[in-house]
């Protein structure tokens, strides 16, 4: 048996536009609700160790929400997730510029990233689950970045294993910089339900991207070793979030990129877990990708979310597949140039059990 997608309007825009919300089941008690308003993952339900079901993402209501929001619940980000230093990076000895939205740097992509974008969707055929399909294209120039990009991201709910498969791929006509992720935020014991403290995670990285007092890498690939950065082994998020070292500082917490070690070549790797001791509820991340920033929700500030309830610092937790921040600006940092012969591809997969 495969699952159901079920399709319902979320409203329209303030621009007027139609907005749907599409829902994915399957047989295994896992929900995801995606709407094509920045490719964005509303509600994602799985079992916890009794067998029941909770939405463990943060997110809003209503489409109004989304449009507002600032935190970049549940969303596809690009064109470039994450900073690019002082809005600025060189292909072949031009310049391009960017609008600076997070103090002096570009954050996630500029003012209107994917985020804010309406997205096409379709439903697609798939073996052994459901999958939606989006695509947007975004035109040369758009907040500054070079090329029409077309990009495709595919939501995949197996019918048999509760994971939400998302895959990324692009192509353009300039060279341009590129670098999507799904900015969810987890809270393992049900969104609103107190902070992610308790939360054990798991990172697969010996080394870090240390930054500056801006979040920008400084360029250093830093041992994690003998530092607060090490989750190697299994450790509450909040046995040393309060630590004085810099980087906690410069971040109020952790809001870094980890140098995933990777088995190679273009094959998933694991990345991270994480798991609530209370609910059971246990997240695996598997990626392509060769680094993920962990956010341990350090800017959230209570601002209302689902149900009006409030979401406080450390609410949730984001695993952001992806390529370094800034890479652009670092040549000893892997590659986010794209090229019109090439075609750009990511798989990320968001597994969950519980024990």
């Amino acid at each position: 048996m495969r699952g159901t997608i079920k399709k319902e309007s979320f409203g329209k825009t303030s621009g007027g536009e139609q907005i749907d919300i599409y829902t994915l089941s399957n047989k295994k008690g896992m929900e995801v609700s995606i709407t094509n308003f920045g490719a964005t993952v509303v509600t994602l339900k799985v079992p916890d160790r009794a067998g029941k079901a909770t939405d463990i993402v943060l997110g809003y209501d209503t489409l109004d929400g989304y449009e507002k929001g600032t935190s970049y619940f549940g969303a596809t980000v690009g064109r470039y997730g994450n900073r690019i230093a002082g809005g600025k990076f060189s292909i072949d000895g031009k310049t391009y510029t960017l609008p600076k939205n997070n103090g002096e740097n570009t954050l996630h992509g500029g003012i209107v990233g994917f985020n804010k974008k309406v997205w096409k969707a379709r439903e697609i055929a798939s073996k052994g689950g459901e999958s939606l399909e989006m695509t947007y294209l975004s035109a040369d120039g758009e907040e500054g970045f070079p090329g029409n990009l077309s990009t495709k991201v595919v939501f995949t709910l197996p019918a048999d294993r509760n994971e939400l498969k998302i895959d990324y791929a692009a192509t353009t006509d300039k060279d341009t910089v590129l670098n999507l992720t799904n900015h969810s935020y987890f809270n393992l014991a049900g969104e609103g339900n107190g902070d992610i403290l308790d939360h054990v995670m798991t990172l697969h990285a010996k080394q870090f991207t240390p930054v500056d007092k801006g979040l920008i890498p400084t360029g250093e690939l830093k041992n994690v070793a003998g530092t607060p950065m090490d989750f190697n082994n299994a450790t509450a998020i909040g046995k040393r979030i309060n630590e004085s070292d810099e980087q906690l500082v410069f971040g109020k917490g952790y809001d870094h990129n980890w140098v995933l070690t990777r088995a190679g070549g273009s094959e998933l790797s694991i990345a991270a877990e994480a798991y609530d001791p209370k609910s059971g509820r246990k997240l695996e991340v598997l990626t392509t990708e060769p680094g993920v920033q962990f956010y341990s929700g350090n800017f959230l500030d209570g601002a209302k979310g689902k149900g009006n309830k409030p979401y406080p610092q450390r609410a949730a937790f984001c695993l952001e597949t992806q390529h370094f921040p800034d890479s652009p600006n670092h040549p000893n940092f892997p590659s986010t140039l794209l090229k019109p012969n090439a075609v750009f591809h990511s798989l990320t997969v968001f597994r969950f059990s519980a024990k």
